[in-house]
Protein backbone atom coordinates (compact mmCIF):
# COMPACT_ATOMS: atom_id res chain seq x y z
CA UNK A 1 0.00 0.00 0.00
CA UNK A 2 1.45 3.57 -0.97
CA UNK A 3 1.75 5.54 2.06
CA UNK A 4 1.40 9.26 1.65
CA UNK A 5 1.59 11.43 5.09
CA UNK A 6 0.50 15.41 4.75
CA UNK A 7 2.39 17.47 7.20
CA UNK A 8 1.56 21.26 8.25
CA UNK A 9 1.20 23.51 10.90
CA UNK A 10 -2.45 23.98 12.45
CA UNK A 11 -5.14 21.80 11.84
CA UNK A 12 -8.74 21.81 9.73
CA UNK A 13 -10.86 24.28 11.65
CA UNK A 14 -13.94 24.22 9.11
CA UNK A 15 -16.61 21.70 9.05
CA UNK A 16 -17.19 21.42 5.41
CA UNK A 17 -13.28 21.40 4.90
CA UNK A 18 -13.12 18.35 7.01
CA UNK A 19 -16.00 16.91 5.20
CA UNK A 20 -14.76 17.18 1.84
CA UNK A 21 -11.32 15.95 2.66
CA UNK A 22 -13.28 12.94 4.07
CA UNK A 23 -14.68 12.36 0.67
CA UNK A 24 -11.44 12.12 -1.19
CA UNK A 25 -10.06 10.09 1.51
CA UNK A 26 -12.54 7.74 1.00
CA UNK A 27 -12.40 7.58 -2.53
CA UNK A 28 -8.31 6.94 -2.19
CA UNK A 29 -8.69 4.26 0.72
CA UNK A 30 -8.18 1.80 -1.89
CA UNK A 31 -4.95 3.31 -3.63
CA UNK A 32 -3.38 5.02 -1.19
CA UNK A 33 -2.84 5.23 2.56
CA UNK A 34 -3.29 9.68 3.60
CA UNK A 35 -2.06 10.15 7.05
CA UNK A 36 -2.23 14.03 8.27
CA UNK A 37 0.44 15.35 10.95
CA UNK A 38 -0.51 18.51 12.61
CA UNK A 39 2.30 20.69 14.01
CA UNK A 40 2.14 23.27 16.57
CA UNK A 41 5.26 25.17 15.12
CA UNK A 42 7.78 25.21 12.83
CA UNK A 43 10.43 23.43 15.25
CA UNK A 44 7.87 20.94 15.85
CA UNK A 45 7.47 20.11 11.96
CA UNK A 46 11.35 20.45 11.18
CA UNK A 47 11.71 17.88 14.19
CA UNK A 48 9.25 15.67 12.22
CA UNK A 49 10.53 16.21 8.66
CA UNK A 50 14.08 15.13 9.80
CA UNK A 51 12.57 11.92 10.01
CA UNK A 52 10.83 11.90 6.88
CA UNK A 53 13.16 9.86 3.66
CA UNK A 54 11.16 11.77 0.88
CA UNK A 55 9.72 15.39 1.13
CA UNK A 56 8.15 17.54 -1.27
CA UNK A 57 7.38 21.01 -0.35
CA UNK A 58 4.69 23.03 -1.56
CA UNK A 59 5.44 26.31 -1.99
CA UNK A 60 4.23 29.34 -4.20
CA UNK A 61 7.46 29.33 -5.59
CA UNK A 62 7.37 26.05 -6.63
CA UNK A 63 7.35 24.29 -9.86
CA UNK A 64 3.92 24.72 -11.43
CA UNK A 65 2.48 20.91 -13.04
CA UNK A 66 -0.56 20.10 -15.45
CA UNK A 67 -2.40 17.54 -13.69
CA UNK A 68 -1.05 14.95 -15.92
CA UNK A 69 2.56 15.96 -15.07
CA UNK A 70 1.84 16.00 -11.47
CA UNK A 71 0.87 12.45 -11.71
CA UNK A 72 3.52 10.90 -13.53
CA UNK A 73 5.64 12.88 -10.78
CA UNK A 74 3.85 11.34 -8.11
CA UNK A 75 4.48 8.03 -9.04
CA UNK A 76 8.00 8.82 -9.78
CA UNK A 77 8.22 10.22 -6.31
CA UNK A 78 6.30 7.36 -4.87
CA UNK A 79 8.31 4.77 -6.92
CA UNK A 80 11.81 6.33 -5.56
CA UNK A 81 10.83 6.98 -2.00
CA UNK A 82 9.61 2.80 -1.86
CA UNK A 83 5.42 3.92 -1.87
CA UNK A 84 6.40 6.21 0.71
CA UNK A 85 6.25 10.10 0.23
CA UNK A 86 5.58 13.16 2.20
CA UNK A 87 4.02 16.63 1.81
CA UNK A 88 4.88 19.83 3.68
CA UNK A 89 2.23 22.77 4.06
CA UNK A 90 3.93 25.62 5.62
CA UNK A 91 1.64 27.57 7.96
CA UNK A 92 0.58 31.18 7.85
CA UNK A 93 4.05 32.77 7.19
CA UNK A 94 5.45 29.93 4.78
CA UNK A 95 7.56 27.40 4.73
CA UNK A 96 11.18 27.30 7.23
CA UNK A 97 13.79 28.36 5.07
CA UNK A 98 15.87 25.07 5.70
CA UNK A 99 12.88 23.09 3.92
CA UNK A 100 12.57 24.94 1.16
CA UNK A 101 16.47 24.87 0.53
CA UNK A 102 16.65 20.87 0.97
CA UNK A 103 13.37 19.81 -0.64
CA UNK A 104 12.04 19.60 -3.96
CA UNK A 105 9.18 22.69 -4.14
CA UNK A 106 6.19 22.12 -5.51
CA UNK A 107 3.27 24.89 -6.41
CA UNK A 108 -0.18 24.00 -6.15
CA UNK A 109 -0.67 27.39 -8.06
CA UNK A 110 0.51 31.21 -8.30
CA UNK A 111 -2.20 32.21 -6.02
CA UNK A 112 -2.12 31.81 -2.00
CA UNK A 113 -4.34 29.92 -0.64
CA UNK A 114 -4.47 28.90 3.37
CA UNK A 115 -2.66 26.11 4.80
CA UNK A 116 -6.24 24.81 5.25
CA UNK A 117 -7.59 25.11 1.61
CA UNK A 118 -3.70 23.84 0.36
CA UNK A 119 -4.35 20.80 2.35
CA UNK A 120 -7.64 19.73 0.16
CA UNK A 121 -6.72 20.82 -3.45
CA UNK A 122 -3.35 19.03 -2.39
CA UNK A 123 -5.76 16.10 -1.88
CA UNK A 124 -7.89 16.45 -4.26
CA UNK A 125 -4.78 16.44 -7.31
CA UNK A 126 -3.73 13.01 -5.18
CA UNK A 127 -6.88 12.07 -6.32
CA UNK A 128 -6.94 12.98 -9.81
CA UNK A 129 -3.08 11.78 -10.28
CA UNK A 130 -4.57 8.21 -9.02
CA UNK A 131 -7.54 8.61 -11.42
CA UNK A 132 -4.99 9.65 -14.37
CA UNK A 133 -2.66 6.89 -13.73
CA UNK A 134 -5.99 4.34 -13.99
CA UNK A 135 -7.36 6.08 -17.07
CA UNK A 136 -10.29 6.84 -15.71
CA UNK A 137 -12.86 9.27 -16.68
CA UNK A 138 -12.53 11.45 -13.73
CA UNK A 139 -10.14 13.56 -15.14
CA UNK A 140 -11.89 14.88 -18.45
Amino acid sequence: MIKIRILSVGKTKEPWLEEALDEYLKRLKPSLQIEFAFAKNDAQLLEWLAKESRVIALDPQGKLLTSEAFSAFLYDQIEAGGSRLSFVIGGPDGLPQTVRQNSPLLSLSPLTFTHQLARLVLVEQLYRAVEIAKGSPYHK
